[in-house]
């Protein structure tokens, strides 16, 4: 299994993206390819110690600029590490690619490079968010801030799957987040999709709510990326002030300070549970291979889980079940 990973995109490159794929060869039965500047990825590894072996360098001599225009991926930056590794995956250099760079050129490269699978209308990114006893994926979070009916359905049953195959959630709920639970609830939008989803090749559960996410409502949100995007930020900011609130509580006084000492390997697990590094990024789904969006502040251990997540999605045969259930849903639309 071979998975090529953009040096250079994110906060913390060239030095983290490397420490994590040192420790995903180490850990992990894949090989590694990086591209970005060549001189500068040897350089930076032999500065901070990083071992090279194992990994490829496919040289890529531009770096893309974070504010860059995301069409200019295949024009202007097309010598990026972005868009090297991803004509990289296109012509068959590697199974799965890996970025923590430009959302919005990673979307670009991915749909018009790589390109999306036949009959997908939009590919949708599905970051998988903690909840009370289990976790879900909300698709899309933010590649489609406008959306019509059928890229719902289609990110409804996308989700599923990725679920039940790669997070082993057996018959996932999907839900359509929306403004009420009942089916008379929101836009035009919400109304025809909801209506799509009841006869789609999926555990459709109905309309959710955003308090309910959180309470494990279902394993698969459905919603418009701007709605996604939201309800991410949201949720990332909330688990941050969580977390910062309780730990003031337990530093107030030597009482607290004792009870946070017996408190501790709990406490610790459930700071595991929403850190975003342990889940290492968000799969575009719908692209034609496996591409993996970590977080634009990603240090080595989300790299090298993004990398395990990579190496799963290309292993488990996603995108051949993702295209057999696209072919179950479009006859399904064609007896209506």
């Amino acid at each position: 299994m071979r998975i090529i990973v953009d040096a250079f995109g994110g906060d913390n490159a060239p030095v983290e993206i490397l420490k994590g794929c040192q420790m995903a060869i180490e850990e992990l039965a894949v090989e590694i390819t990086v591209t970005g500047d060549e001189a500068a990825i040897r350089r930076a590894a032999e500065e901070n110690g990083i071992s090279l072996s194992g990994m490829e360098i496919a040289h890529a001599p531009q770096i893309m600029d974070m504010e860059a225009d995301p069409t200019e991926i295949r024009t202007v930056y097309k010598d990026s590490s972005m868009a090297v590794g991803l004509r990289l995956l296109a012509e068959g250099g590697g199974d799965a690619f890996v970025s923590a760079g430009s959302t919005g050129a990673f979307v670009v490269g991915a749909s018009t490079i790589v390109r999306r699978i036949k009959g997908i209308k939009r590919a949708a990114l599905a970051p998988v968010i903690p909840s009370a006893g289990g976790k879900f994926a909300l698709v899309d979070c933010g590649a489609n801030v406008e959306c019509r009916p059928e890229m719902l359905v289609q990110f409804g049953v996308m989700g599923a799957i990725y679920m039940e195959k790669i997070l082993g959630v057996k018959n996932p709920r999907v839900g359509l987040v929306n403004v009420g639970v009942e089916d008379t609830k929101g836009d035009e939008l919400r109304l025809e999709t909801y209506r799509r989803l009841k006869t789609a090749p999926v555990n459709f559960i109905g309309n959710v709510e955003a308090r309910d996410l959180p309470k494990n409502g279902c394993d698969v949100a459905v919603c418009d990326g701007f709605t996604g995007n939201v309800i991410l930020k949201l949720t990332e900011g909330l688990s941050s002030a969580l977390i910062g609130q309780i730990k003031g509580v337990f530093y107030q006084n030597l009482k607290t300070k004792l009870a946070a000492l017996c408190l501790k390997k709990g406490m610790m697990e459930f700071k595991k549970t929403m850190d975003y590094t342990e889940y290492g990024g968000s799969m575009l789904i719908g692209i034609a291979k496996p591409v993996i969006k970590a977080h634009g502040s990603s240090n080595a251990k989300a790299i090298k889980n993004a990398v395990r997540q990579a190496a799963k999605i290309a292993g488990e045969g996603v995108i051949p079940e993702i295209e057999r259930s696209l072919a179950r849903l479009k006859a399904e639309e064609d007896r209506q």
